[in-house]
């Protein structure tokens, strides 16, 4: 049995309440895993694992499919960083300059997939 689907109301709610600052542990944490849901749905595939820890990782962007230990493509960022870029309020060109992303890998990049949400202003 597969992980149960965040539908677009609550997931974009809590993109939202992330967004405007007032945010607890389960918002960001439901918000995460929302954005990352609409990455693996954009891009489907098992190449890229990214991952924003604790809260979630997802397989995505086509190609080779890796089965075992450690994807060779791994991207890996953490919550604040994540939903900006998600949303747009971050490029991936800027977040890999600043650090704020981890990426390895031939494959480990996100920049043609991003955003995955555009939220107006809150």
């Amino acid at each position: 049995m597969g992980k149960a689907k965040i539908v677009a109301i609550v997931g974009e709610a809590a993109v939202r309440k992330e967004l405007s600052g007032d945010t607890d542990r389960e918002a960001t944490a439901l918000a995460v895993r929302y954005l990352l849901q609409l990455l693996a749905e954009r891009a489907p595939g098992n190449t890229v694992e990214v991952r924003v820890p604790p809260f979630g990782a997802v397989q995505a962007i086509e190609g080779p499919r890796h089965t075992r230990g450690t994807p060779p493509n791994v991207i890996e960022t953490d919550a604040a960083t994540w939903v900006a870029l998600a949303t747009g309020s971050l490029s991936w060109d800027d977040a890999l300059a600043a650090d704020r992303v981890s990426a390895s890998g031939s494959r480990a990049d996100l920049a043609g997939q991003l955003p995955v949400l555009r939220v107006a202003a809150v």
